[in-house]
């Protein structure tokens, strides 16, 4: 079972989800595939950056429009555009669901017919963009289960293409209340739009249900940032996750919190190939990692007749087996994969990041059996910092060591 947690402190927004879903490693390819497919290739562009938010880290993505769009879009229209296109039968039921949510808000604000609806911001290209790749994203990762937190939808007004309208957006109330939805308080934020109709929609055709989230083992974060400076954070996360007392899962927690490994069951699969280049053992071991794998390593091996070749091994939550030996047969050119399952002891750890002279890093602790602690900067911002100040990485790893033994202040 993949259990999705979304967790949106100050909102939600469709290119917020979207940011998230790539951020986990979704191909950007799921999402440009079913867009190309309606023919909207070549009349928009995806920008995504890595930026920070008070600190922390995650990718922001902006659509922008190629060419002029149209004032606005009839439901209609939009519809029989949407059934005609040669997309998965899951994908095109989602998003029909999700506009189709859409237009009954917009119906009942207006006082008309669902059928008279005519989008503008939600009908203009980013929306269709954000939609389309947000329920791409989610199918990917075959997502069973999704908990939303409660979000704040906002306050003050919000100027569209109907004028200056009141916060929440009519739309974002009316979904609520409609699917009998919570929205949190907007208390303590500036004035302004939080949550979006289209994120409102999203999540409503999505989430199982609306609260805090279940206990559950995380697996991997995706963050996604918004465009508007807060005075906090501003981003929600994705976090793929297996629920405790599922199968794979008992014993997930053991040996206490004060120090106590953890230990962990996993997935083990194998092949031996003596058949594929060395690029393609590459790019097989990436799709493998984007996949979900915890870990992927190879070594050389003798088979037989004296033929040279590569054991091939990935490490993985039990629940994503089924996924990952499709990536096997997708990507591989082995005709068996080996499986057992596993136990792994590992330290618990947490990540922070340092505030240091050059710049924030990211920093694993661990804590060892003995209640020390010992910390690790992620390489990936070592190289972006030494890159970006023309310094060496040596160099940008002594000042975190610095900053480290000063007690440097994590954000």
């Amino acid at each position: 079972m993949t259990l999705a947690l979304l967790d949106c402190p100050t909102g939600l927004a469709g290119n917020m989800l979207l940011a998230a879903l790539l951020d986990l490693g979704v191909p950007e390819e799921i999402i440009t595939a079913p867009l190309a497919a309606l023919g909207l290739e070549g009349r928009y562009r995806l920008r995504i950056e890595e930026r920070r938010s008070a600190g922390l880290r995650g990718l922001h993505l902006a659509v922008e429009a190629t060419e002029p769009q149209p004032h606005h879009r009839p439901w209609g229209a939009l519809r029989g555009q949407l059934q005609a296109a040669p997309l998965e039968p899951a994908l095109q039921q989602k998003v029909l669901a999700v506009f189709g949510l859409l237009a009954e808000a917009e119906a009942a604000v207006h006082g008309h017919a669902a059928e008279a609806v005519a989008f503008h911001e939600v009908g203009a290209i980013d929306a269709l963009v954000d939609i389309v790749g947000v329920c791409a994203g989610l199918l990917h990762l075959e997502v069973d289960q999704l908990v939303c937190g409660v979000p704040p939808a906002g306050h003050g007004r919000v100027v569209t293409a109907h004028g200056a309208l009141p916060l929440p957006a009519p739309a974002v109330l009316e979904i609520a209340r409609s699917r009998g939805l919570p929205l949190a308080s907007s208390e303590g934020f500036p004035a302004g739009e939080l949550t979006t109709p289209t994120g409102m929609a999203l999540a409503a055709c999505w989430a199982d249900r609306f609260g805090p989230s279940p206990a559950a083992l995380p697996l991997r974060v995706g963050v996604g940032l918004g465009s508007r400076q807060l005075d906090r954070a501003n981003l929600l996360r994705l976090t793929l996750a297996r629920p405790l007392g599922e199968a794979g899962a008992e014993g997930a927690i053991q040996g206490g919190s004060e120090g106590g490994e953890v230990r962990e069951a996993l997935l083990l699969q194998q092949a031996q190939i003596d058949d594929a280049t060395a690029e393609d053992l590459a790019y097989l071991a990436e799709a493998l990692r984007l996949e979900g794998a915890l870990e992927v390593f190879s070594q050389p091996v003798a088979m037989k007749k004296g033929r040279t070749g590569t054991l091939m091994t990935a490490l993985m939550p039990p629940e994503l087996g089924p996924r990952l030996r499709r990536v096997w047969w997708r990507h591989g050119t082995t005709l068996g994969v080996r499986e057992q399952r596993q136990d792994r002891w590992i330290l618990p750890r947490q990540s922070e990041t340092l505030a240091t002279r050059l710049g924030p890093v990211r920093i694993k602790w661990a804590t060892l059996p003995d209640g020390r602690r010992r910390a690790k900067a992620e390489h990936a911002d070592l190289v972006a910092l030494a890159a970006h100040l023309g310094r060496s990485i040596e160099e940008v790893r002594d000042e975190v060591r610095r900053a480290l033994a000063a007690g440097g202040e994590a954000q």
